[in-house]
């Protein structure tokens, strides 16, 4: 399945939500040095419930996963920061800190910060408790704070960018305390990673599976696109990628992020045959000398995602028409995974 990217507006719409949390009865001040000596102090108000014909508000999920493994988390955006050549954000806290989730409400609900945040981070909310947990962590990557929240960006290799204290971004927001979004989403782009160049990335694929003996597995996606997650979240399953790495070198081309990504789409749908605009992702299979030998337009136009019976058989054909290394049995397993996800799905 693919997205049009007519519903570009839609996906956007839908990343803001509610602020997280309640807002706390006395507000904990970032410039607190320690936690309060007793915890109900800084407690949010709890919610009164509500008895006869009315019901009671759902909880809100806390900020902070308290039992989470801050070193692992941080590592694994590290690794998705790589892929996509993004930053790390990491925003220490607590659940008790009124501030804390002030912040990352703001993460959430404003359109302009929700949207860098997505396309150019990978956030992690690390919980440090009463000013006694994670701060190994803290002080292995230089992050050194007396107050909460704070915030330290990483790049993909893990060297800090930036040691950043939240007072900067403080501000009454409709009389209330809160951040100022504009000046927080100042901050996160200042910090973003430089965009790839598309025509760069794709001449070092080309180049590997040149040297490898191998196909290039060419695919359009960006940020907002469900269906361009859902095709590499599969192509990234283990027992996917040992059979398509024995075929292909897989380049990825981030239509929005990178630059003179989307001409290059647009060069390729006119190459062949097709008009501008067309939905995401849009993929194409090359051979060592760049030569185009398949592509996603199917039968019933893009085959997207491979996930109704017709996109399964088509992206089977182009994998057939492209192979050098795969198997009946390789390809018939691709199939049967496809197929399993949307009988899942149909559950």
């Amino acid at each position: 399945m693919s997205f049009p990217l007519l519903r570009l507006l839609a996906l956007s719409l839908a990343l803001v939500s509610v602020l997280v949390g309640q807002a706390p009865a006395t507000p904990v001040a970032p410039a607190t040095p320690v936690a309060p000596a007793d915890p109900a102090a800084a407690a949010p108000t709890a919610a009164i419930p509500l008895t006869g014909s009315k019901r009671q508000a759902p909880e809100q999920k806390p900020v902070y996963d308290e039992k989470a493994d801050a070193k692992q988390d941080v590592a694994a955006a590290l690794v998705r920061a790589k892929r996509e050549n993004k930053r790390v954000l990491i925003q220490w806290g607590a659940n008790w800190c009124g501030w804390c989730k002030w912040l990352a409400g703001t993460m959430k609900s404003d359109r302009q910060v929700a949207r860098t945040l997505n396309y150019e981070y990978e956030v992690v909310h690390v919980d440090v408790g009463r000013f006694d947990k994670h701060l190994d962590l803290a002080k292995e990557l230089g992050a050194e704070f007396k107050a909460i929240p704070f915030l330290t960006v990483l790049d993909a290799d893990g060297k800090a960018l930036a040691q950043q204290n939240t007072e900067p971004f403080e501000a009454k927001i409709d009389g209330k305390d809160g951040h100022d979004p504009k000046k927080f989403d100042a901050f996160l782009k200042q910090h973003a990673a430089t965009a790839l160049v598309a025509s760069d990335v794709m001449q070092a694929a080309q180049a590997l599976a040149k040297q490898e003996n191998k196909r290039v597995f060419l695919h359009f996606g960006a940020p907002w696109c469900g269906w361009c997650h859902r095709l590499e979240d599969w192509m990234r399953r283990p027992e996917i990628a040992a059979i398509l790495s024995k075929e292909f070198v897989d380049c990825k081309i981030d239509t929005d992020r990178m630059t003179g990504g989307q001409a290059m789409l647009d060069g390729y749908r006119k190459d062949a045959g097709l008009t501008e605009g067309g939905g995401i992702p849009w993929f194409v299979f090359r051979d060592a000398d760049g030569k185009v030998l398949a592509h996603s337009e199917g039968p019933k136009g893009n085959t997207g995602f491979p996930y109704q019976p017709e996109e399964v058989a088509h992206f089977a054909t182009m994998l057939k028409a492209a192979r050098l290394h795969l198997t009946d049995a390789d390809i018939e397993a691709m199939q049967a995974s496809l197929n399993a996800i949307r009988a899942a799905d149909t559950k």
